[in-house]
């Protein structure tokens, strides 16, 4: 008896991915230089799990096609005959943001374990956030998953990117 194996599209999860066709990691890695962070057992056991091709596209700024094509066309799928469209994060600055109101600034060069994913540090930082205070996130990339996690718990999430190519993304705390 076969395995049943996923069809590749932008909503499967990097972990049923890996699980179904573990020789994509390294396609994976090779595709762009944040997914080196797949090797970690402890993002292959979070983050992996919740983070879609969708996000992942974002993160590594390859587009959705792109990424898509290339990991059916490794493990024999068909081509791909939709046209996805990647999610716009860049929007113009949300009436609610002043950097009078960020509490918290988080950069992801200066977090010290390395092993902790981005978002496992914003909700440890949220913890002492107040209503209508801004955490501020200092990234190299779009932390699309967390960025959705963030929303889910029911903030507001902005997205800017500075002219030396950082990423700062900011979250509105808007309840408790």
């Amino acid at each position: 008896m076969t395995k049943e194996v996923i069809e590749i599209t932008p909503s499967t999860t990097v972990h049923k991915l890996l699980e179904d066709y573990p020789e994509l990691e390294e396609v994976l890695i090779d595709l762009a230089p944040p997914f080196k962070k797949l090797k970690n057992p402890r993002l292959r056991k979070s983050v992996a799990k919740v983070a879609t091709l969708k996000h992942i596209s974002v993160v590594g700024r390859i587009p959705l096609d792109e990424l898509i094509d290339t990991l059916r066309a490794a493990v024999d799928q068909p081509a791909n005959v939709e046209t996805y469209e990647d999610e716009a994060y860049f929007v113009e600055q949300p009436g609610w943001f002043s950097t009078d109101k960020i509490a918290v600034s988080i950069e992801e060069a200066a977090v010290e374990d390395k092993d902790t994913m981005t978002v496992v540090t914003i909700l440890r930082e949220a913890k002492d956030v107040r209503v209508g205070e801004i955490i501020e996130l200092v990234t190299t990339f779009i932390p699309a998953p967390g960025i959705d996690r963030m929303k889910a718990l029911g903030y507001s999430a902005w997205v800017h990117k500075e002219d030396d190519g950082l990423i700062k993304t900011y979250f509105l705390k808007q309840t408790e």
